[in-house]
């Protein structure tokens, strides 16, 4: 399979990821466009920590997102919001449970509170927020080499 890159086809945007497994571990090597990353597990789940998990990837896609869509907005809007940390916990659906993502936003105490109230509803408009939020649909194809 060849790492994709982002494209456009027919008006929608569509992003690629490719993750492969080496040397028999449950360590894999992820290129995304000519970006390359490792996701691993601890060692009690039966990797060796060379990179996080692919939970904490998803828990970092969404902290990441959610401090650029709230840092654009601000600068569309000409505000000096000063530094900006998004920290996000994460807890797998367990029976009974659904996933919870609990986010937490760090600004500085003298920021206006119509802005913090702004760029909070704002948070939420991040694109991965949103898909984690809405209707997910998968499409499954196997591949033989």
């Amino acid at each position: 399979m060849k790492p994709f890159s982002r494209r456009r086809d027919e008006g929608e945007r569509k992003m690629h990821a490719v993750s492969r497994r080496r040397d028999g571990g449950v360590r894999n090597d992820v290129s995304i466009r000519e970006h390359h990353l490792v996701a691993d597990e601890l060692p009690d789940e039966g990797g060796h920590d060379d990179g996080p998990s692919p939970l904490e990837l998803l828990a970092g896609s969404l902290a990441s997102c959610t401090a650029i869509t709230m840092q654009m907005y601000a600068e569309r809007k000409g505000w000096d919001i000063g530094d900006l940390t998004v920290g996000v916990d994460y807890q797998p659906a367990q029976k009974g449970a659904p996933t919870r993502f609990e986010l937490v936003v760090d600004l500085p105490k003298e920021l206006p509170e119509e802005q913090r109230e702004k760029l909070m509803q704002i948070a939420a408009k991040c694109p991965v927020h949103r898909t984690l939020e809405g209707e997910v649909m998968f499409e499954e194809r196997l591949e033989l080499h």
